[in-house]
């Protein structure tokens, strides 16, 4: 006897995501809503994902590429066709960058209309091929299924990230084969053990001064603390690229920081004495080596091409925490340089000094991050920007990142808005903690149509918006180019004009340095009842991270907003 047949692609679809264990889904669907209806009707046991209803599509893939950052699991983004489709494609950039396992399903014109000039008719997959893992169609009802089936095992298996599948409008009211759904999983049985010759086992015993560098392919990578043992076995400084933070334990004394533009400069001595990086899950990005003088890389990725050529050294296919956990046994016996090791401990030294000097000083944002420090639990999800000003959350150890996967941070393609919308789908994939995304008004401005729909979900986020009127990356520059006047203005003081009102979300202007611990007190209490909180903070644009100010505005991967 035949399984019974679901009414459409997308009742298919909403069976497939129950079984595979999906709980949420992000998008702004089709005009027929048949999605919806869908998700009302459930799967064969009357079950569904959470829909999150947004209004803009490039902010539905934002959230849902902030998810699969956060959860490791993939993120889920329904839209519909032509534009809906080019909206979605920073979202996928991102999530491709950011290597996030992102699942993107997208309404396409029926195929018995193609050519015809039909409504909002694009071909949509030569667009959307160069930027996933795997770019399909399906025109068949009997291949529904399947096509889900790959795309959800390339999204998480390898390297993570974007996939693409388009369900064609002649399949919403097609029936489609249901057949058995299967406990959807992905198991990995490779294990890394380092040959009896291994050139990156050699180079890990030979090295006295080494540093160990974890990037975004070592987030979920980092069970019962496995990165920080091998850098206790070695005797390794900790640093992290700007998309691994939060895979790293900050408290650790070894972790000093943030590498290549956002090194602290008590740091910088270590990297020009250092003689062998280990980068775990990093692709060593311009933004990540900022600054290196060339030295001697053991690199760990997943995928052959996830490994820069621009660095010597040995390279190692493998999960970065099956690398270590492989080096932390061979490197039982290892005795760490005694010399190095009074070098790191004087390092974190400097930069706790340094930053109480910051906070000695007159940085208005410096000390507003040390009262989040003190207020918010330390468990807490900072989500991040990458303009001028928001990347004073980025100088450690002014806002550190106390527990496993505590931060979020755009790839080095720094799109503007992602912190802002992709906070909503970190605060979801984890529900019981408390998320701030610190952000500048630019970045604000652009993805706050979807403000009302985390107060619409009960989403509660902390919204920290550094407000100078603009684009503060662009405006500096501006002004160390002497282009500054009437003609040519990013960012000229001032609150965004657009502001949210109404009781579902909170708001409140941060008018002086003092209000702070009380602002954020009431903000939190909001977050705390489901509501998104907004607390507005009129900045100086002189007050900068240090030395970013100076980094030339031509620097692949400078950030704008605020």
């Amino acid at each position: 006897m035949s399984s019974p047949a679901h009414p459409g692609c997308w009742h298919a679809v909403v069976a497939f995501l129950t079984a595979a264990g999906a709980d949420t889904v992000f998008g702004l669907p089709a005009d027929d809503l048949t999605l919806l209806a869908a998700l009302r009707d459930g799967d064969p046991a009357g079950r569904s994902p959470r829909m999150v209803l947004c209004r803009d599509q490039r902010n539905a893939a934002f959230m849902a590429t902030g998810y699969a950052i956060q959860s490791g699991r993939p993120g889920v983004c329904v839209v519909g066709k032509g534009p809906a489709s080019t909206n979605v494609l920073t979202g996928v950039l991102e999530a491709a960058r950011s290597a996030a396992p992102l699942l993107v399903l997208a309404a396409g014109t029926a195929v018995e209309r193609r050519g015809s000039a039909a409504f909002q008719e694009l071909e949509q997959l030569p667009l959307m091929a160069p930027l996933v893992k795997w770019a399909h169609r399906v025109d068949h009802p009997d291949r529904v299924r399947p096509a889900l089936d790959r795309a959800w095992a390339v999204a998480v298996g390898g390297v993570p990230g974007p996939v693409y599948l388009e369900l064609p409008d002649q399949l919403t009211n097609t029936p489609i084969p249901a057949g058995r759904l299967p406990r959807i999983t992905v198991e990995s049985t490779a294990s890394y053990r380092p040959p009896a010759n291994s050139d990156a086992l050699a180079a890990l015993r030979g090295s006295r001064r080494p540093v160990l560098l974890a990037g975004g392919g070592s987030r979920h990578r980092n069970a019962e603390g496995i990165l920080e043992l091998l850098a206790e076995r070695l005797g390794a400084a900790m640093f992290s690229t700007a998309s691994g933070r939060g895979t790293l334990d900050e408290a650790n004394s070894r972790f000093l920081g943030l590498s290549g533009l956002y090194l602290p400069a008590a740091a910088a001595p270590l990297w020009e004495q250092a003689d062998l990086v280990v980068a775990l899950g990093s692709r060593l990005e311009e933004t990540a080596t900022f600054g290196w003088s060339s030295p001697r890389v053991v690199q760990v990725n997943l995928a052959p091409e996830e490994f820069s050529a621009e660095f010597d050294g040995p390279r190692v296919l493998a999960d970065a925490g099956q690398a270590a956990a492989a080096w932390c046994a061979a490197l039982a016996d290892h005795v760490p340089d005694a010399g190095w090791q009074r070098r790191l401990a004087e390092t974190r030294t400097a930069i706790d000094a340094a930053a109480k000097e910051v906070l000695a000083g007159t940085s208005a944002i410096a000390h507003l991050l040390a009262t989040m420090d003190g207020l918010l639990p330390p468990d807490r999800i900072v989500v991040q920007e990458n303009g001028l000003q928001d990347m004073w959350s980025y100088v450690f150890p002014h806002l550190p990142c106390r527990a496993p996967a505590g931060s979020v941070v755009p790839s080095e393609q720094t799109s503007l808005g992602f912190g802002v919308a992709a906070a909503a789908g970190v605060a979801l994939a984890a529900p019981r903690r408390q998320v701030v995304a610190f952000v500048g008004d630019g970045a604000f401005t652009l993805a706050g149509a979807d403000l009302e729909t985390l107060a619409s979900e009960h989403i509660g986020v902390l919204y920290v918006v550094l407000c100078n009127g603009g684009y503060g990356w662009l405006q500096s520059q501006l002004d160390q180019r002497g282009l500054a006047g009437d003609r040519f203005v990013f960012a000229d003081g001032g609150l965004p004009l657009l502001r949210p009102s109404g009781p579902r979300v909170s708001h409140a202007v941060l008018e002086r340095p003092e209000q702070a611990e009380e602002a954020l007190r009431r903000a939190l209490e909001a977050c705390a009842e489901g509501r998104p909180a907004v607390l507005f903070v009129p900045v100086d644009l002189a007050d900068a991270p240090p030395g970013l100010s100076d980094v030339d505005g031509d620097f692949p991967g400078s950030g704008h907003g605020a």
